[in-house]
Order: C-alpha cells, then structure tokens, then sequence
C-alpha cells in the first residue's frame, strides 16, 4: 500500500493505543483505488503510451511481476509443511500413509449441526450477512467468553471471522503499520511468520528451551524488544508444544506487554483443550482488557475445521475498524455457517469434552508407551491435541528424521524445525488417528528411533 502515515509519539494516552493502525485500515478504502489507477511521477502525458506500449509487449511474454510480499512470505525457504505436502503427494499415487502430521480432528462435524447448518441454508440465510457477524451469534460469543474469563464482554468485542487464523491476520493488521515487529515464542505456529509479513509486519521469535517446557521467559521477551516491536503473540495451550502457560507465566507476558506499550494478541483456540492445571485468558489479566487480542475458533472445540468460523475479540473502537477492514478482505462469513456456530455454542461446554475427550485418552496412552525406553521422550503435554517427542539421541534433525520415517515406513509427522529452532531434534505427533492405529504407528516410530540410534 502506498501511504505513509506518520506514526503517533510513544507516549500517547492509553485510549490512543491502536488509533495508527485503526487509521490505516480506515483509509484503505479511500486511497488504494486512487494510488493504484495513479501513474508514476516519472510519467508524463507525452511518455505515458510508450510505456504502456511496452508494458504489453512484456506481458505478451511473459506474466506481470509477483509481489515482493507473497514472494517472501517463508523468506524463500519452507513453510513447514514439506512433510505433509509430500504425504498428500504420496497418497494421490495410491500410497497409503498414516498421517499425523496436521491438527484435524477424526470426529467428523456433529450431525446435529451439520442440521442447524442445512436448515439455515434451505431457509434462505445465503445471501450477504452481517459483516461482523449476525448479532445472535456475537452474544453467544461474548457470553461463552464471558463465562470463561469473568471480565465484561458484549457483542462489540466480538468480530466474527472465517476461522481463526483469518481472525489472526485481521488482529495483525489491526495493530501493525507497515515495518512493525511482532515477538512470540520459538516453537510457534508454522503460519505464525508469514501471516506477521502478510499483515506487514517483521516477525521475532523468541527462544524457549526444551529444559524449561517450552514456556517463554521474561527476560529473553524483554532481550528482544526493540523501538519498532508493537505486539506480542502467545499461544497456550500451545500448538505444537502441548504447554500450558501457568499464572506466572501469562502475568510475566502482560508485564512485558504493559511495560513496553504492546498489544498482547493471545491465540486461544485450544482452550478446550486442557489436560493438566487450567486454562487462563490473557484478558483476565490486569490492565490486558484494553490492549489484547484473542484468537478463538470453533475448528477444534467442535470439529468444525472445514466450516472456517472463527472470532477476535478485541476492544470496541478496535473491532469498529476491522469491520471496515472486512469490508475490503472477506466481506464476512456466510450466515448459515454462523447459525451452525450459533447452535454449537448452545450444545455447551459437555459436548466440548466430549470432541477433546479422545486427544486425552490417546495422551495418555502414548505416554504409556513411550515409557520403558529412553530414545524417544515425550515432553510433558498439558493441552492440545499434540505430542512433542524428543529424538535428538537419533543423532539426526527433526526433517531427516520424519522424511525417513515417511519412506520407509509411511508415517508422516511434522518436523520440529517446522516450528522454529528451539523445537529442532524434536518431532510432533498429531493425536488425530483412532487409538489402536495410533499406537501401532507410535510403536514403529520407537523401532526406527531405535534402528537409527548410533
């Protein structure tokens, strides 16, 4: 986009957090036309059908240019999905591979609101729907919310979205102008860094270390900081760590949030996903209430992948903004998916158990069976639907050794390195494949570990 617009002093009250960026998403309508349809300053009258003349002799052969944004949204390496986009290759050629290497849940969508989705659009919800989301289901949102964190929360917090990392884009662009830097902890989400540079941003992770948990420490967020740094994203429980951050640590993050003028951006989207202590929202945190950013998302508390519904909850002048940003972007999501969403969230915090009741009971028993040996250790999985197996005594790197593992054995798992750095020599196992096949494939991963152990 080409519009500069200078950033407001550091020391700005608290209620003006934020309004830089809400300007920028509030212009993007006004001037993007006018800067795309305007020619170069170089161009003049007499000029200016030449250039166009050889514009189209160039195009004749060959494409217009890529821009530089999506060309360098990996940095021209991977974006961490070598191993799965080569098991689908594989299983197109009629190979069977197990794979559990993507966080897909094997339950398919409930029949029930599969329903509720099939009424609305045989009802006549398929037209255009609210931008931010129909009002029913923003109340639900906020209530579910509300329920869960203890602190106010309307319909005016809430911006519904096509899933959650559409929620996650939109909480980037709502906080960043062009240049700014993002911090979050090293494991991350493989999306995590492309999305920081898709929303414009530069992304910044921050080591964690195997011996701590995975869990980020103050000092190493505080040894990162820099004059651009505007947000800090965290993620618990974590994908693909499996930690949970305690009351220490979230109170650690906001003070650093706090100290340094951040948004906190939290992506929440595994909070049903709890298997030891509890889960804490960075909005109940002191003084979080008017600079975070949470990320939810129906995707794995009701198997509703493939629907893309999702939220942000924000604050009210915030959300305003981004209304105006989906405008330009996605222009909401479809209203019989929301009334899907909407009869979900009736179905309660029991039927949310039940989704994440087969992702602890298969915890369980691979931890089981890992024990007894000492080739492959199981960092200790506090939420999600994740292990993160240790096989650094392989002697060989997270890639190397899921690749293997993929060729000789048709079992295909995520690469730590596909996380970052601090997860190398480290590989995640999605629990997403019916118990006994599962362990059968966790069996066989041990033996190679084992056969590939100096």
């Amino acid at each position: 986009m080409l519009i500069h617009i200078a950033r407001e002093r550091r020391t700005a009250p608290a209620g003006m957090l934020g309004q830089t960026a809400a300007r920028r998403v509030t212009l993007f309508a006004s001037t993007a036309h006018a800067n795309r349809c305007r020619p170069p300053p170089h161009v003049t009258a007499s000029t200016q059908p030449a250039l166009y003349t050889a514009r189209r002799l160039v195009s004749a052969a060959a494409m217009a240019e890529i821009s530089h944004r999506v060309q360098t949204l990996t940095e021209g390496g991977g974006d961490g999905w070598g191993v799965y986009h080569r098991a689908r290759l594989l299983e197109a050629q009629g190979i069977t591979v197990t794979d559990l290497t993507i966080g897909e849940p094997d339950t398919r969508t409930d029949p029930d609101i599969l329903a509720a989705m099939y009424a609305s659009a045989r009802g006549g919800h398929t037209g255009y729907a609210a931008l931010a989301g129909t009002s029913d289901l923003r109340d639900a949102i906020s209530a579910r919310v509300r329920e869960r964190t203890g602190i106010r929360t309307t319909r005016d917090n809430v911006l519904v979205t096509p899933g959650g990392q559409a929620a996650l884009f939109t909480a980037l662009m709502g906080a960043l102008d062009p240049g700014d830097e993002v911090l979050f902890p090293d494991p991350f989400y493989a999306t995590y860094p492309g999305t920081v540079r898709a929303a414009g941003g530069v992304p910044i992770p921050v080591p964690t270390h195997p011996d701590d948990g995975f869990h980020p420490k103050a000092a190493a967020v505080r040894a990162a900081l820099t004059p651009r740094t505007r947000a800090l994203l965290i993620n618990s429980p974590n994908n693909p760590t499996g930690a949970v951050y305690g009351a220490d640590t979230m109170d650690a993050m906001a003070r650093c949030a706090d100290d340094a003028d951040l948004w906190l951006i939290s992506d929440e989207v595994y909070d049903t996903q709890l298997w030891s202590g509890g889960f804490l929202s960075a909005r109940t945190l002191p003084g979080m209430e008017a600079r975070s950013l949470t990320v939810g998302s129906l995707s794995k508390s009701h198997a509703m992948t493939g629907s893309r519904i999702g939220w942000l909850i924000g604050p009210p002048d915030l959300v305003a903004h981004l209304v105006t940003l989906i405008t330009h972007t996605t222009f909401g999501v479809a209203g019989f998916v929301q009334d899907a969403a909407l009869h979900a969230l009736t179905l309660g915090p029991s039927f949310e158990a039940q989704i994440a009741a087969p992702f602890r009971r298969r915890r369980d028993a691979c931890l089981a069976a890992l024990a007894g040996q000492n080739v492959v250790t199981a960092h200790p999985s506090a939420g999600a639907m994740y292990l993160m197996l240790d096989i650094r005594r392989t002697g060989l790197s997270g890639t190397d050794f899921a690749l293997d593992l993929l060729d000789r054995h048709r079992i295909a798992v995520m690469p730590g390195e596909s996380f970052g750095r601090a997860a190398a020599g480290h590989i995640r196992l999605a629990l997403t494949l019916e118990d006994r096949a599962l362990l059968d494939a966790l069996r066989t991963l041990i033996d190679h570990a084992k056969e590939t152990a100096p």
